[in-house]
């Protein structure tokens, strides 16, 4: 599977009643933006490498934390991912991000699963996050 057989599925594509608006980001890699209807406001960005698929949520950045609040945010976020269905809390440079991979022999309904899911957990995680946030 790669970025422009994706762009196809996905354009007409429906999965538990969710559409995808699907976008490729410029670049020197292919990725694609992925807005999933209900959850446009955390859109997903995904790529396709050799050895996974990988699905990512930019939640927020380094300087919209309140400092004093820092230790207990990385705390919550510790207990937070091992329950999270099908994602996880990551870094990548200054943003905060909640991800998921798949394997690239996945099927179509596996990446629409892992889309909905991770669009939605990014909606949850925002809402747990608010009160670390200036």
């Amino acid at each position: 599977m790669d970025t422009q057989s994706l762009i196809l599925a996905l354009g007409d594509a429906t999965h538990a009643g969710r559409t995808f608006n699907v976008m490729p980001v410029a670049g020197d890699d292919p990725v694609l933006q992925i807005a999933v209807s209900g959850a446009d406001e955390t859109p997903v960005y995904l790529t396709v490498t050799e050895s996974q698929i990988l699905c990512l949520v930019y939640l927020f950045e380094e300087s919209e934390i309140r400092t004093s609040a820092l230790p207990e945010l990385h705390e919550s976020m510790l207990r937070i991912s091992v329950p999270m269905p099908l994602s996880a809390l990551g870094k990548v440079e200054n943003h905060y991000v909640v991800y998921g991979s798949l394997s690239p022999t996945s099927s179509q309904t596996e990446v629409m699963q892992e889309l909905v899911t991770l669009a939605d957990n990014a909606i949850d995680l925002l809402q747990t996050f608010e009160d670390f946030l200036e």
